[in-house]
Parts: C-alpha cells; sequence; structure tokens
C-alpha cells in the first residue's frame, strides 16, 4: 500500500484539475501561477546553495549541494507539459537529486509553449548541455534527468545532440516521461481512473500547444517513441504504477532495447504521476532517488 504522505501528491493533483474543470478558459498566466505550487510538497533538502545563471543563453539554476564534486553535472529538465513548470518549481526536487548523487545539478529554464513552440525547449536545453561541455566539463561526467515533459526531453535532447555532433553523456534518468504526443498508451485507459492528474484530453491540448499549427506528433524530437536511440548512454527510467503515461515509459525501453541500449525501468506501484515531488516527505520518493543515485554515481566516475 501506498505511504500516508504518498497522498499528499493526489491532494495536490486533484486541486489543479478541479481549477481547471471549473475555469476552463483559465488564462495563460493563472494557470503557470497556480502551478508554481508544484514544489510545494517537496522537504527542503537542506545543505544546497541555488545559484541562477545563463547556460548558453538560456536561463538555469545551479543547485549546488555542501561538499559535492563540483566537475559533476546532473543536467534537469522539468516537467509541466512544456507549457508550465520552471526552474524554480523543481528547485528542491532535484536539489534533493544532486545531493543524493554528490554533484552539482543544473536545472534549465527552457522556452514555453504557445510562445515558443516546439522544437525550442529541445534547442535550448541542447544550447545548455553545449554551454556546460564549453565550460570544460567532460561529456562523461554529465547525465541528464527530466520529469514528465521534462522526461521527454531527457531523451531528445541527446537525439538533437546527436544530430550536432555533440558527444553523449555519461547516462539519462527519465522520470515518468511523456514520450508519445498521441497519446496512444493503453494505460490511458488501464490507469484513467487512477491518475488523478494526467488524462488523454489533458495530452492532446498540451500536444497542440507545445507542436503549434502543423507540427508533426510523430517528430522523434517531441515524441521519442519514434526515435532511433542507437548510440545513446545507458538509459533508467522511473514511473509510477498508476500512471496513464505508464506505457509511455514501458514503450520508450522497448525502443532503447531493439536499439542495443543498456535500459532500466523501475515501476513504483500505487505511485501517481512525477512521485518523486514527494522527496523528503514519502518513503518511496527517497527510495526512488536513493536508487538513481547509487547506479548513475559509478557511470559519472563517483564509486
Amino acid at each position: 500500500m501506498p505511504s500516508v504522505q504518498s497522498e499528499e501528491l493526489k491532494t495536490l493533483y486533484k486541486g489543479w484539475v478541479a481549477a481547471l474543470a471549473a475555469n476552463p478558459n483559465m488564462e495563460l498566466g493563472e494557470m503557470r501561477r497556480m502551478f508554481e505550487h508544484w514544489g510545494d510538497v517537496t522537504a527542503e533538502p537542506g545543505g544546497v546553495d541555488y545559484v541562477e545563471v545563463t547556460a548558453g543563453g538560456v536561463p538555469a539554476l545551479w543547485a549546488t549541494p555542501k561538499g559535492c564534486a563540483q566537475d559533476r553535472v546532473l543536467l534537469c529538465t522539468h516537467g509541466g507539459g512544456y507549457v508550465t513548470g520552471s526552474m524554480y518549481t523543481h528547485r528542491k526536487v532535484y536539489g534533493h537529486f544532486a545531493k543524493a548523487i554528490g554533484c552539482r545539478a543544473l536545472i534549465v529554464h527552457y522556452r514555453r509553449a504557445p510562445e515558443h513552440v516546439h522544437p525550442g525547449p529541445v534547442d535550448d536545453v541542447v544550447a545548455s548541455y553545449r554551454w556546460l561541455l564549453d565550460q570544460g566539463v567532460k561529456p562523461q561526467h554529465i547525465a541528464l534527468t527530466g520529469d514528465s515533459a521534462g522526461g521527454g526531453l531527457a531523451i531528445t535532447t541527446l537525439l538533437r545532440a546527436r544530430e550536432r555532433g555533440l558527444p553523449m553523456p555519461a547516462a539519462t534518468m527519465p522520470l515518468s516521461p511523456w514520450a508519445d504526443m498521441e497519446a496512444t498508451g493503453k494505460s490511458f485507459a488501464s490507469n484513467g481512473e487512477k491518475d488523478v492528474l494526467v488524462s488523454r484530453d489533458i495530452i492532446k491540448v498540451m500536444a497542440s500547444t507545445f507542436l503549434g499549427e502543423g507540427g508533426n506528433p510523430k517528430d522523434p524530437l517531441a515524441s521519442p517513441i519514434h526515435a532511433d536511440l542507437r548510440g545513446f548512454p545507458p538509459i533508467y527510467i522511473q514511473v509510477g504504477g498508476d500512471e496513464t503515461l505508464l506505457d509511455d515509459s514501458q514503450r520508450l525501453a522497448d525502443r532503447a532495447r531493439k536499439a542495443g541500449i543498456d535500459v532500466t525501468v523501475d515501476v513504483y506501484p500505487d505511485m501517481q504521476h512525477v512521485f518523486h515531488f514527494l522527496a523528503g516527505v514519502a518513503p518511496e520518493a527517497d527510495d526512488a532517488i536513493r536508487k538513481l543515485a547509487s547506479w548513475v554515481r559509478p557511470k559519472l566516475g563517483l564509486g
């Protein structure tokens, strides 16, 4: 059974869904302000400093744990359907990641739709990745992670980097990734009554907003379930068992296996979308982060 604390995330998500249902014409600015409270359920990691920077022309936030390895970096991409979310909403959760791994985390504040449609976000994250390389950080000392839409970016960033001749990083860790703009996964039906936040209708609206007029939902840079993943680094996917996006994770993993990539998938029973936000609050989130850290540390040369 899920922990009592895990109900906090359900309560937060139900509140958002109720607010959106009550005001279907909610202005974009109001919706973004509402989603800025995403991190309210996350405990402060403690012992982590935060500094805003410009990374390759893109706003970003360094999360630097005390005594961490300065030359190892976790490049982080926030969720929010490419429409909401920010480096601030995800400050604490990725601070927990950085602290568990013992490295710095760079949380990228990429451009969001509808002001900047596809491929704006992926190009921004690639610019930040290139900036890290230009700063002298070795590719084998960089790992990527991201949640939801950011989980998709944790894959598509590498597709774009490969296109541009950039070296691959040590690893990538998508969390509850949104990998299919067409929302064709079977779990939209099987988990439709369990997932309190993400529905097929919501995905369709966000996909249309993100892709823009005439955008191709099968573009691998938007829907990485259609991507050629050959040459990718190891991939570790974590996802909640009650998510409508569960099938996105499983199909993405199948795609990676067919390309000969080392891929690990952990499905956490009864957990909601991006349950990692309960870091420092619920044991499932803390366990997931510990597993991610144990998996990626040796890949970054941290033992």
